[in-house]
This record gives structure tokens, C-alpha cells and sequence, in this order.
């Protein structure tokens, strides 16, 4: 090996689910482990993220077997050859035992039931692959470890993000204004624990969704002797002299170090969504300004990996079957986002998730006409954006919608003397009537007025006929009138590192790199650049998390070099 300042047998860059999973089981295995974090937070983009995991036959399926058949029809129709048909082939098949042995780790996950995937017009789709992170109690870290987890993003918690709640008991919540007894006594409780915490915490400990995901990882990482340096970059990797990746150099606290890895070293760094000149290199036009993802997604592996002869993955061209091609390579995951400035004046970047298919609110384009299902995912909502040249594209919606359900940054039944800062920072846009409206976000009002006429028309009578009104649908003719706009917004990349079904780096000839593999956005994504359901970068995240660390301890035990 190489002269080093500090060796370890595996050494992992990122601390997103895929860097933080590849420690854990790593160390599990025995081998000594180290993270390194180049910004002062744990968990990157998920941390931010629902934590959540798509895994096609997991053990909570009634039956397994034939749902992970029914998933690889659904891919093999979805994604084709434009991903390497091996990845996901490991995805099915060692997906479930990464979830069941961090479930015996201590890392556990729920069930939800009733998660659909996203094309259900694809044969095998199906319902409950999609496992959420249990809850976790930050108190378990220690005061100092539990400031290190990165904050949710503040809308999506209540107090600015000091208090974080399940999307079950968000919905459960709502039913407060109507003086749920069950909704008052769910309040009470989780107000009472919050309220407790912040005696000694900056923000409430009862953690969910990402948050639960990364710092529950983080405890067994520390239970079992690993490390993680914060704001530690890996500047270069060290190759010795047969040509294995024997480690890295690290910039840390104004020095350099030299970091060795016996058994291999793993890049888990988020891919380049928060890198604006790769977003322009990379993505489709006009280039996404803004981002989800979190900052230190900059596509460091690009660099890392390149240098020791690591090939990039082939740009990935066109949309999903049955869609219109993309003007450009489409190498991202998207939602699409609203960008308004929150109270203390820093921009907030709103990915509109769930709130977009809610009744009585529609999208439209420049002419005031419909351009997609708002119910269809956040990724294909954007797909349609790129494919109809609608960007920014406008949330339509009526005051009594508005005050119901709310709309990105602005929360339900918000007094006016507080909705008055999104009127006057421009992030909500109003009418008195529709071509008030129309006026004032720049769309054709004839259109628009024709296009509401239809879907109040449709509410009422219901699509297709039905005996009652479609509840899914709702009317857009109580004053004033509103919209937000949105715009696409990388959530990751799909662009990334070659590997082969065990999660290793490969150059150009399709070899393997040795002593070097990757996971989550910095590897190829399994998918190509489509989105088969909720969680599907976090479960293959996990998935090559786990096959890494596999081969690595392999190496370990038998001593391979």
C-alpha cells in the first residue's frame, strides 16, 4: 500500500443513504470504516428527502416471488436497453436482503401499503413496493452527533422545521379543523415531546421520513466503531502501483491527508444536481436554475473517478414509452418547484409532491390550456413541461381551494394579514377574475377562461359519468383567483459511474476498477432516467450499498487483492 497518514479497511465519500448504508455494512462485516462529509451536515439530499425505499419482493409482500416478477416485467417495459438489464436484475434479487439485514442491524422500515408505482399503465405495476424509514429518536445520538443531522426542509415540518411528522399523521392532523378528537389528541402528544426537546435541542428529536433514515444509520455506524469527518473533501484518489484504488487524499481543517483503504473505497456523493455548469452541460434546455437536492451534490466523482480510468455511463436520450423525446439528453430525476422567499428572506425551492393533484387545482401553459394529469408524478409532470415547452408552468387555482388545501409555501387556512408577504414577493399571483388573472401571470386569458369553463364543467358532472360528482375533481369559481408558478428542479442525477452488479467502477473496456465502486447518483442509475415509484434512488441506493460492501469484505476475508 501506498505511504498514508491514517488507514482504514473501507473508505466511503458522501453521507447520503448510499454512503451511510455502505459504512453500516461494512462495519457489520468487520471491516473498519470512515465517512467523509465535505459539508458540516450528515445525510446530503436525503436527509432532506421521505426517506423512503422501492423494493420490488420484500419480505412484507404477500407474495414476494411473484411481485418481483411482476416488477421486472414492469421495468423491462419501462426502462428497455437504455440501462444495463444486469443492475436491475441485482436490484430484484439482493434488493430485499439489504432491507432485511438492515432491519437486523437496527435500521428498520414500515410498510406502505398503499403506495402505488408511477406508470400505471404499464403491465406489472404494482402496489406497496415502497417501505418507509421507521421513526427514530435523535435523543440516541447524543447532543453533538443528533446537531450534525441536516434539517428537513423546513415546509416540510411545522415550526421551520423543528417538528417532523409522518405523512399519515400529517393527513391525520388536517382533520383538526374539524374537530377530530384523535387529530387534537396526536397534536397534544407530539407538541408535549416538542416542546420537551427544545430545552436542550435546537429543534424537536422525534425524527421522520430522510432525517429518521440517515440518523438511524449514523447510530449503528457509531455503535460499531465508525467514523465520519465533516467538511472533509476528497481532493484525489490514490492508485498503488498495480493499479488498485488504494485510497484518497482529504482536505480537512486547512491540511491535507492521506486516507488509506485496504479493502476498497466507495463513492456515495450525490450525484451533480447542485452543480450549475454540469446542469447546462448535462441536462435539457432551458437549464434548471434552481435545486432540490441538497449543496454538496456537485459531481466531485466525476474527477475522483476519471483519474483512476472510471467511465461515465451513456447520456441518456428520449422519455418513457409512449412519450414525446426530450430536445436534449435527459439525465435527471425531477419535481417540479415553486421558488418563493421565505420570512427571514432565504429562497426556498418548494417541490410540489402531493399538493398538485388536489381538487380544483389545474396546470397550464402559456395559451391557458391544460398540459398533463396533474396527478401523474412529479417526474413526468416536469417530462411533460420539457416535451410541451411550458416552463414555468402555472397552478391554477380559487380562494376556497387555496384556504382548504393550501399551495407549496403557503399552508392551509393561512390568514390574509400573513398571505400578504407571497402577494407582495410576487410567489403568488392573484385575480379578481380569471382574465385578471391571466393578465397576471402572462397566459392567453381566452384560453384560460375556456379551460376552466371545462374542468368546472367536468367537476360537476363527473368524468366519466358517474351517478355523483367525481370527488377527484373540484371547481374553480370562488374569487379571487390565484397561481404559482413552478419550474423544473432536479431532485438527482441519472448520470453517473459505470458499474457492474457488484456495485464496482468500470472504464471503458467494461472492467472493473479495482478497489473502487459506487453507489446512489454517483453510479449509473439502474432506471435510466425514468421513475418507476416512490423511493426507486434510495432503494438502489441501499441495494448497491450492501453489494459493495459485500465484495469488499469478500476481499477482506480472503484476502484478494
Amino acid at each position: 500500500m501506498a505511504n498514508t497518514d491514517v488507514d482504514v479497511d473501507l473508505l466511503v465519500v458522501g453521507s447520503g443513504a448510499g454512503g451511510l448504508s455502505a459504512a453500516v455494512f461494512g462495519a457489520a462485516a468487520g471491516l473498519s470504516t470512515l465517512v467523509l462529509e465535505k459539508t458540516e451536515w450528515l445525510g446530503g439530499t436525503t436527509a432532506y428527502s421521505a426517506g423512503t425505499a422501492w423494493i420490488p419482493g420484500h419480505r412484507h409482500q404477500a407474495d414476494s416471488a411473484a411481485d418481483r416478477e411482476a416488477a421486472r416485467r414492469y421495468l423491462d417495459t419501462l426502462v428497455g436497453d437504455r440501462a444495463p438489464v444486469e443492475l436491475r436484475e441485482s436490484l430484484l434479487t439482493h434488493g430485499p436482503a439489504a432491507i432485511d439485514q438492515l432491519d437486523r442491524l437496527g435500521v428498520g422500515f414500515r410498510h406502505t401499503v398503499s403506495a402505488v408505482d408511477y406508470h400505471p399503465e404499464i403491465e406489472g405495476c404494482g402496489v406497496g413496493r415502497a417501505l418507509e424509514p421507521e421513526p427514530f429518536d435523535g435523543r440516541r445520538l447524543g447532543a453533538e452527533r443528533f446537531r450534525r443531522v441536516r434539517p428537513p426542509v423546513p415546509e416540510f415540518a411545522l415550526f421551520g422545521g423543528s417538528l417532523m411528522l409522518r405523512r399519515a399523521e400529517v393527513d391525520e392532523l388536517l382533520a383538526i379543523f374539524g374537530g377530530s378528537p384523535r387529530a387534537v389528541g396526536l397534536a397534544l402528544r407530539r407538541g408535549a415531546r416538542w416542546a420537551l426537546d427544545r430545552l436542550r435541542y435546537p429543534r424537536g428529536t422525534r425524527l421522520t421520513m430522510g432525517n429518521a433514515l440517515v440518523a438511524g444509520l449514523y447510530h449503528q455506524l457509531v455503535r460499531r466503531s465508525g467514523d465520519v469527518w465533516f467538511g472533509a473533501r476528497a481532493v484525489s484518489l490514490i492508485v498503488d502501483d498495480s493499479g488498485r484504488v488504494a485510497g484518497a487524499v482529504v482536505s480537512r481543517e486547512g491540511g491535507t491527508v492521506r486516507v488509506g483503504a485496504r479493502r476498497g473505497v466507495v463513492l456515495a456523493g450525490g450525484g451533480f444536481a447542485a452543480n450549475p455548469a454540469l446542469r447546462a452541460r448535462h441536462l435539457p434546455e432551458p437549464t434548471a436554475e434552481f435545486t432540490c437536492a441538497a449543496e454538496g451534490a456537485t459531481g466531485d466523482f466525476l474527477t475522483l473517478a476519471g483519474s483512476a480510468g472510471g467511465a461515465l455511463s451513456a447520456p441518456v436520450v428520449g422519455a418513457a414509452p409512449g412519450a414525446r423525446s426530450a430536445r436534449r439528453d435527459d439525465n435527471a430525476f425531477w419535481f417540479p418547484s415553486s421558488v418563493g422567499r421565505r420570512r427571514n428572506g432565504s429562497l426556498a425551492v418548494f417541490p410540489h409532491i402531493w399538493d398538485r393533484a388536489k381538487p380544483g387545482i389545474i396546470a397550464v401553459d402559456a395559451a391557458g390550456h391544460r398540459f398533463v394529469d396533474e396527478s401523474v408524478s412529479y417526474h413526468r409532470f416536469v417530462r411533460a413541461m420539457y416535451a410541451t415547452s411550458t416552463v414555468p408552468a402555472w397552478l391554477v387555482l380559487d380562494a376556497r381551494t387555496l384556504s382548504r388545501y393550501g399551495l407549496g409555501l403557503i399552508r392551509p387556512r393561512l390568514p390574509a394579514p400573513l398571505l400578504r408577504h407571497y402577494l407582495r414577493t410576487g410567489y403568488l399571483r392573484r385575480g379578481a377574475t380569471i382574465g385578471e388573472l391571466a393578465a397576471a401571470i402572462g397566459v392567453d386569458p381566452a384560453g384560460l377562461e375556456q379551460t376552466i369553463r371545462a374542468v368546472n364543467d367536468a367537476a360537476r358532472l363527473g368524468v366519466p359519468q358517474l351517478p355523483h360528482p367525481n370527488p377527484n375533481l373540484g371547481t374553480i369559481e370562488d374569487s379571487p383567483f390565484s397561481a404559482i408558478a413552478v419550474v423544473p428542479t432536479p431532485l438527482a442525477t441519472s448520470l453517473g459511474l459505470r458499474i457492474n452488479p457488484a456495485a464496482q467502477v468500470l472504464d471503458a473496456a467494461d472492467q472493473p476498477v479495482p478497489g473502487l465502486y459506487a453507489c446512489g447518483n454517483d453510479a449509473q442509475s439502474i432506471t435510466a432516467s425514468e421513475y418507476p415509484g416512490a423511493g426507486c434512488q434510495i432503494g438502489a441506493a441501499l441495494t448497491f450499498a450492501y453489494l459493495a460492501a459485500r465484495d469488499a469484505s469478500r476481499a477482506h476475508r480472503s484476502g484478494r487483492d
